[in-house]
């Protein structure tokens, strides 16, 4: 890039042109687009409204991050800016409270962004408890340790990312902010704030788009990471947000989970494991009738060694298979399967 990446308009507008390429419906414009403390008060390095511009030519919405208690002292003026700037949604974070006058606090941000045909996405926040029922533009939140976390700590890693299908997934979706480019094995591991990795494999990684359920998902690595791995993003730019099934075809509470889902006629598979490396049976009973053509993004041979390696691979495949797909030690395994032509 000819250009100082960093919070201002050229770095969004090349977020936004990674987008509109793959086919991603928003972009986030995090933390430093305003000044703290006064969500009317833009830094002078982002135009706010030439990136809404630019994104509708592209086809890719703009979300806005803000602070909750900033949007609550501003709630009404902040949010008729947003809605003329023509923004499609909030990410409202550091609420980190669950007390009755916050659960109060997210039933109003709902309601008002609702107002003003904004969608939200809760960051910060304490787990589900149905909200999203009500105000169908409450699309996810987080309430779980994510990725962001290998930022500084070793806290996020494959032991973490088993036992949360299994507890916090329960309540609904959860916003992990999945996708890293950059992919260690456990000895190899240490946080680095500025160019951050992940723990386990390249696969762990792509798994997480079918196993972790969060409608408005995320890709949190940087365009370039992304535009470095093609075959990749052929699996992260076809994989949807939202399901018509769901099959659970293999678990264990915090050690394995090998999960398909069907949006429309085609199928998404992933499966992950904890620090042990597995093999696992998939029965493919759950495919209609007919053929499939399926591709596999696996753990690669040296994935042991090197979390990033990995082979994608084209096969033929029938309701009436049975395979076995290995995992590297933090490793993962995904696939699409759609009917032959």
């Amino acid at each position: 890039m000819d250009f100082r990446a960093g919070i201002n308009t050229e770095t969004y507008k090349y977020y936004i042109d990674f987008a509109s390429r793959y086919g991603l419906e928003y972009i986030i414009l995090d933390e430093g687009w305003y000044v703290l403390g006064d969500l009317l008060d833009v830094v002078p390095e982002i135009d706010v409204p030439e990136l809404v511009r630019y994104g509708k030519e592209k086809g890719v919405g703009v979300i806005l991050w803000v602070v909750w208690k900033t949007l609550d002292d501003q709630l009404e003026p902040a949010l008729k800016q947003f809605s003329d700037w023509g923004v499609k949604g909030i990410k409202v974070d550091f609420m980190q409270r669950e007390d009755q006058w916050m659960v109060n606090y997210y039933h109003r941000i709902a309601r008002k962004a609702a107002e003003h045909q904004l969608l939200v996405d809760f960051h910060g926040s304490y787990k589900p408890t149905g909200l999203r029922r009500m105000y169908p533009n409450v699309m996810t939140r987080e309430g779980v340790r994510g990725l962001e976390h290998c930022k500084w700590s070793a806290d996020v890693g494959p032991e973490h990312d088993l036992i949360i299908p299994f507890t916090r997934m329960v309540a609904g979706p959860m916003d992990y902010t999945p996708g890293a480019m950059l992919n260690s094995i456990k000895r190899n591991f240490h946080p680095v704030f500025t160019q951050p990795s992940s723990q386990g494999t390249r696969c762990h990684q792509l798994a997480m788009y079918v196993v972790y359920e969060s409608p408005l998902q995320m890709l949190a690595d940087s365009p370039s990471n992304y535009m470095k791995e093609p075959e990749c993003m052929r699996f992260l730019s076809a994989v949807p947000t939202v399901w018509d099934e769901t099959r659970v075809l293999d678990a264990a509470v915090s050690d394995y989970i090998l999960v398909a889902r069907r949006s429309g006629d085609t199928w998404y598979a992933g499966a992950m494991t904890d620090w042990t490396g597995r093999e696992l049976t998939i029965d493919f009973s759950f495919l209609g009738e007919g053929a499939y053509r399926m591709s596999v993004w696996a753990d690669g041979i040296n994935a042991d060694r090197q979390g990033g390696d990995f082979r994608h691979e084209e096969s033929a495949v029938s309701a009436g298979d049975i395979r076995t797909l290995s995992m590297a030690p933090g490793g993962g395994w995904a696939a699409i399967i759609r009917p032959a032509e």
